[in-house]
């Protein structure tokens, strides 16, 4: 299922460090995926419904390159994503292959993919940053996934960088990493979000202006009633 072209334009004015802040404020401390870094600093912030892939431990029988061609398959699962999805991708955290190179990243974006997030690493970078596919992940690693890891599933619950990703949640990326929000509090998240967005906003504008931290941060009555005030200004 797609989302919503005004939840995208919300959350794409919410920071990843705001989104964990309301999230924990919900009770979701687990929510930021280690390990998920930009390969490309300074992208823009994207939202997506994630599409989830998952590796387990190599066997020597199965993690071969064969098994490229098997219907149950990196390739075949990236066939089945939808534009807009971010590809979610459970790597056990494995640093030493990549779970994908250039031409699988490619056909990805081709797809209209959003963005790969994956808590292990990608192979044949600057050929991945030559398709213009953003991705997050531990870096850039020469072997191929089948040298440490069998792929066997997509669309299935994950641990991604320590955290549980279902298919269909919405993932929010931008440098500070990647953040899971539940689909299930979608809608209670979203307006909380860009309320908590506009009121730090406000805030760094009074610290700007010389103000101290104490009552404003966060703020107390008097602090509130003020930022309610601009609220009502054209």
């Amino acid at each position: 299922m797609s989302l919503d072209p005004a939840v995208v334009a919300a959350l794409s004015g919410v920071s990843t460090a705001t989104l964990t802040t309301v999230l924990l404020k919900k009770g979701l401390r687990n929510v930021w995926m280690r390990g998920t870094r930009p390969l490309r600093p300074g992208q823009p912030r994207l939202v997506g419904r994630a599409f989830t892939l998952r590796f387990v431990p190599a066997r020597e029988d199965l993690a071969t390159p064969e098994s490229w061609g098997s219907p149950i398959s990196t390739r075949a699962a990236i066939e089945a994503m939808p534009a807009g999805c971010i590809a979610v991708v459970d790597a056990m955290g494995v640093t030493d292959a990549g779970i994908f190179g250039d031409i699988l990243c490619a056909r990805m974006k081709k797809r209209g993919v959003a963005a790969l997030v994956t808590d292990g690493v990608v192979r044949d970078g600057a050929g991945v940053l030559g398709t213009g596919l953003p991705v997050w992940c531990q870096g850039v690693a020469a072997p191929a996934s089948v040298a440490g890891l069998t792929f066997v599933a997509w669309q299935q619950p994950v641990g991604c960088g320590g955290v549980a990703v279902f298919p269909d949640d919405v993932v929010v990326v931008d440098d500070d990493g990647a953040v899971l929000i539940p689909a299930a509090l979608l809608e209670q998240v979203v307006p909380v979000a860009v309320e908590q967005e506009r009121l730090e906003g406000w805030i760094m504008g009074e610290v700007e202006r010389g103000a101290e931290l104490p009552g404003l941060y966060p703020p107390n009555e008097a602090n509130r009633a003020r930022y309610e005030a601009t609220k009502s200004r054209p």
